[in-house]
């Protein structure tokens, strides 16, 4: 924890918080980074900034990812500002002397971001209404963004959100079997390809222009949401790192892969995973309110769709990680990642068998037949 202390006080001065720091506490939420909640004494008050250090294996463009996140931060604090609304509902990134949002070293990158008051993160929850705030906040960030151009942000991870090529690099590396690991695998090889024509429809999509690309979250988990500690509604969306083009269910669709299990995503008794559809619905009741104005109808249609793609998506993710050693995500212990797939795949399957209850859910809020 010294060296830890050591080093947030370096980062400190970088972004000129030159006071005495008080405290220094590990936020452990999130398989890439690492975060620290950090009380400084700024004038002779003591404020809590979030100090964070990326993982640049992952995210190896530091500069581009900035960028998009000062593009993007700064355009809905624009938009609050003109409507009278607090700052706090966008996240506001310190800067150094020299003018950058972040402070570069060898083995990842460093940025502090203002720690918004009053707020907690809410790792999972089975509350309806939490489900449903979540559902709003992030609708709401993609109707605040619906008129930014896309084009001008960086696609910061190549073929994040691709499934068909998440798919196709899978398989190349169970041929190549880098680990020796592809013997162990091999049903859940075989699943993937059984789903696999639904899971590249998005792209097909994508490929004859019948959907187009706007600004996306990417990763819509509930616990990048900050809630109001008090009321639990939900206050401003965080972990911008992968906004970047991408589909509008790809958001809905990771949010509710992610809020609507009935387990957690590496859950090794696979009898306790499936779709919750009440915790669908309250999502969707949220989401699509706030967004469906900014949408085409083709997009809604989409929606329970990318939920059982990203769900496929996060299981081929999770195996091609197993196969390649482990690399990308953290693992606790050996064959996490497998667990981890064999999860979600199985949550996929029983999204594929409920995508016509799904559809009927997202078509009765959206209010219209299709």
């Amino acid at each position: 924890m010294k060296e830890i202390q050591r080093k947030i006080r370096s980062i400190a001065d970088e972004f000129l918080l030159t006071g005495p720091i008080r405290s220094v506490e590990i936020i452990s939420h999130g398989n890439i980074n690492a975060t620290y909640d950090v009380t400084v004494d700024v004038d002779g008050q003591d404020r809590r900034f979030v100090f964070q250090k990326v993982n640049i294996f992952v995210f190896k463009n530091p500069k581009r990812i900035m960028k998009n996140i000062e593009y993007i931060t700064t355009h809905i604090s624009e938009k609050l500002e003109a409507s009278g609304k607090s700052r706090d509902l966008c996240m506001h990134f310190l800067h150094t002397a020299e003018g950058k949002n972040y402070v570069m070293e060898d083995q990842g990158f460093w940025r502090v971001s203002e720690y918004v008051p009053n707020t907690i993160t809410i790792n999972a929850s089975e509350d309806l209404d939490v489900i449903r705030s979540a559902g709003r906040a992030f609708g709401n960030f993609q109707t605040m963004l619906s008129d930014f151009d896309a084009s001008r942000l960086y696609e910061t991870i190549p073929n994040f959100h691709n499934t068909r090529s998440r798919i196709a690099v899978l398989m190349r590396h169970v041929n190549e079997d880098p680990c020796g690991r592809a013997d162990d695998v091999r049903d859940e090889i075989a699943r993937i390809r059984k789903l696999t024509p639904l899971a590249v429809r998005l792209n097909e999509l994508v490929d004859s222009q019948e959907l187009g690309y706007r600004v996306t979250h990417n990763d819509t988990k509930i616990n990048n949401v900050l809630f109001d500690q008090d009321t639990h509604e939900a206050k401003t969306v965080i972990d911008l790192d992968t906004v970047m083009p991408g589909l509008v269910a790809h958001d809905f669709g990771d949010a509710i892969r992610f809020a609507a299990n009935t387990a957690a995503e590496d859950e090794p008794d696979l009898s306790k995973v499936a779709l919750d559809m009440d915790r669908f619905r309250a999502f969707a009741e949220g989401f699509i309110p706030e967004v469906a104005s900014a949408l085409t109808q083709l997009e809604i249609k989409t929606l329970a769709l990318g939920a059982f793609t990203m769900t496929l998506e996060l299981a081929v993710r999770f195996l091609d990680d197993y196969i390649t050693g482990d690399q990308y995500f953290k693992t606790l212990y050996r064959g996490h990642n497998l667990v981890r797939t064999r999860c979600q795949l199985t949550l996929a399957e029983d999204m594929f068998e409920n995508l016509g209850a799904m559809n009927r859910i997202v078509s009765e809020i959206a209010g219209f037949a299709f």
